[in-house]
């Protein structure tokens, strides 16, 4: 599982099986959430309150250059 960011105590990974279309996986203090990166949109999430789905929609947003190179790094 590489972690591609830690930020405000998110982590942000992708699974080393993991298939397009490209998206992001986070976790913070067990609770999950995976968002696709294009368009920017939550897939599914396990206890995240809608305050916190919000901070990390933000925080996708501004690494989404990074989020996308590391996955063509990663993948191709």
């Amino acid at each position: 599982m590489p972690t591609v960011l830690r930020v405000n105590g998110f982590r942000f990974f992708f699974y080393s099986n993991d298939h397009l279309p490209k998206h992001i996986h986070v976790e913070k203090s067990g609770k999950t959430a995976q968002f696709l990166l294009y368009p920017s949109q939550l897939v599914k999430s396990k206890k995240f309150s809608a305050s916190e789905l919000s901070e990390i929609r933000t925080l996708i947003e501004l690494n989404l250059q990074l989020f996308d190179h590391k996955w063509d790094e990663y993948f191709n």
